[in-house]
């Protein structure tokens, strides 16, 4: 019974602890940025989430420019809108998310594994942005693709970004925006011309 009590003496203190930590650093906000334990134990925990087998993971497809294009252009498609085409993390949808997109070209993510990398694309990330990706099998050849597309960011030509951009989803603003420029250089657009006006009618009354 002592030690029971000891536990829930432990358990109520690290509670308010949390609290009221929570509290001075603002609230369950996204806005924050994660404090260094947080950090730290977020990384331990995706570290041990990963089975070994999946951290050794060789990627068992060859590295080749037609590789590194089909990755370019499926990374714009599906993975830009948080992670930027240049894999840094600064779109407003990846500075909006809680942790932060990852700039991916820095070391956190650099140091990790092909296999790890792959692990991550394929299952996502609990409790932060990251959805699962892929079919969840061992052998996604498009993920095992942006797996050689991560390694070589620091690579990437101004070209290469550029044709990213053009591969980026657009919204309709956007879409309706281009083709309004596209008619103007065309020359093809014509302004909208006024509804003819409604003629009027005058019934003579019956005497």
């Amino acid at each position: 019974m002592r030690w029971l009590v000891l536990a829930l003496v432990v358990v109520a203190a690290l509670g308010l602890a949390a609290f009221v930590f929570v509290q001075r650093s603002g609230g369950f906000s996204a806005r924050a940025e994660p404090s260094m334990i947080e950090h730290v134990a977020a990384r331990a925990m995706r570290h041990m989430a990963i089975p070994s087998r999946a951290r050794d993971a060789r990627n068992p497809i060859p590295f080749s420019p037609e590789a590194w294009s089909d990755a370019r252009a499926h990374f714009a498609d599906h993975c830009a809108s948080c992670h930027g085409n240049d894999g840094r993390g600064q779109t407003e949808m990846g500075r909006a998310l809680y942790p932060k997109a990852p700039d991916m070209q820095l070391a956190d993510t650099q140091a990790l594994s092909d296999g790890e990398i792959y692990w991550i694309i394929e299952n996502g990330v609990r409790l932060t942005g990251m959805p699962a990706w892929g079919d969840g099998s061992d052998n996604d050849v498009d993920t095992w693709k942006l797996v050689h597309f991560i390694r070589h960011l620091s690579h990437m030509t101004g070209d290469q970004l550029k044709e990213m951009e053009s591969l980026n989803p657009k919204t309709a603003s956007e879409l309706e925006e281009e083709r309004q420029d596209r008619e103007f250089l065309e020359g093809t657009d014509h302004p909208t011309s006024p509804a003819p006006a409604t003629a009027t009618h005058h019934h003579k009354e019956p005497s």
